[in-house]
């Protein structure tokens, strides 16, 4: 959920065979974004936006930042930015 995702496709991609969720998800993350973030500015399920940036980065379609563990738990900053940008949605 914390996980921060960026396009991994040029701006000017030819979207024409790929799904409007993945055409919305590649817009919306040429901005690094959080999986939750996504979530929320599209309106979906977070479990549903999971399983599609899983699929669209095993696809090489976006890159998946993985936050940095301080002894096994998520950084205290990262997730306090991640949830001053939902209460700001």
């Amino acid at each position: 959920m914390e996980a921060l995702v960026s396009s991994a496709t040029a701006e000017h991609r030819e979207f024409s065979h790929i799904t409007p969720e993945y055409q919305a998800i590649s817009q919306l993350c040429r901005q690094v974004r959080s999986v939750a973030e996504v979530s929320a500015l599209l309106r979906m399920p977070l479990g549903v936006a999971r399983v599609l940036i899983a699929d669209m980065a095993a696809e090489g379609l976006l890159r998946v930042h993985q936050p940095q563990l301080d002894d096994g738990k998520p950084d205290v900053n990262l997730l306090e930015r991640v949830l001053s940008g939902l209460r700001r949605l």
